[in-house]
């Protein structure tokens, strides 16, 4: 098992962090098996903060290198940063910063794994889809599907201020409840389905909708077979999980980070290591 010892961790290991509302191990054994396999001089902890702008300073203040941002954080830091690089800034939602110096650059690095994983199922750009969420997650991924030709695409959000901003932004429907709607790409943007959280077991779509889909995505990673995950895939539908997504974020948070950017197979043996 993959260790950060006492005996490495001097005055000059260099700290990386991440920021959510309810931390889990995952991004943390994710960072330090890597910088273990790779031999760097880091050390990565999950934090949760009730004083968001204070947890941004001392990123700044202390000299922490990178910071994961999760729910509910990713558009509420952005009033704290310094640069926000156009991955972020193309759809208002962070979810990595990198201290340079104590200058903070934001980036967004969900948007490229959804993007990847979309593009790596062949999900045809003219099927019919519904987005649950209207957060920076959604943001991410109503982008990522604008961005690959997606046309036919449903935001689903009962808070209809920012449900309806977002569908708006990018050319899409919005409607408070699925419906009688019965897309071939289901993708879930919200907590449900989180392990600790109130709807852990839930899911975030009628399962006839399920049943009448091709695709399921979730973007909940833990725990990595959330229920809507569960019932699509004993419906025998294609799935992508919240564990690829966070993989492949997390990769490209490293590069940003470190400067090292891993291999696929260190990726793979990272992620495997994150959820045993």
């Amino acid at each position: 098992m993959h260790r950060i010892s006492r005996d490495t961790i001097t005055k000059d290991t260099t700290l990386c962090m991440s920021l959510s509302a309810r931390p889990s191990n995952i991004g943390t054994r994710f960072h330090n098996f890597l910088y273990e396999e790779l031999g760097l001089d880091f050390v990565y902890k999950a934090f949760t903060t009730t004083d968001l702008p204070a947890a941004i300073a001392g990123i700044r203040a202390l000299g922490i290198r990178g910071c994961g941002v999760s729910m509910p954080f990713k558009e509420a830091c952005i009033e704290f940063v310094d640069v926000m690089h156009p991955s972020a800034a193309a759809i208002d939602s962070v979810n990595t910063l990198v201290n340079e110096d104590g200058v903070l650059h934001a980036y967004n690095t969900d948007y490229e794994a959804v993007a990847t994983l979309i593009a790596d199922r062949g999900v045809d750009p003219a099927s019919t889809v519904a987005v649950a969420g209207s957060g920076g997650m959604a943001k991410a991924v109503v982008a990522a599907l604008r961005d690959n030709g997606f046309r036919a695409v449903t935001v689903v959000a009962r808070n209809a201020t920012t449900g309806r901003a977002l569908a708006q932004r990018y050319g899409f429907a919005w409607r408070p409840e699925l419906g009688d709607l019965r897309p071939r790409l289901l993708v879930n943007a919200t907590p449900i389905g989180m392990a600790g959280g109130p709807g852990a077991d839930d899911l975030p779509f009628d399962a006839d909708a399920v049943a009448a889909s091709e695709v399921v995505f979730d973007v909940v990673a833990l725990p990595p077979e959330t229920p809507l995950i569960r019932a699509a895939v004993e419906l025998g539908r294609t799935v992508v999980t919240g564990a690829e997504v966070i993989a492949l974020q997390a990769a490209a948070q490293f590069a940003l980070y470190t400067g090292v950017r891993p291999t696929p197979d260190q990726v793979r043996r990272a992620s495997e290591f994150s959820r045993a």
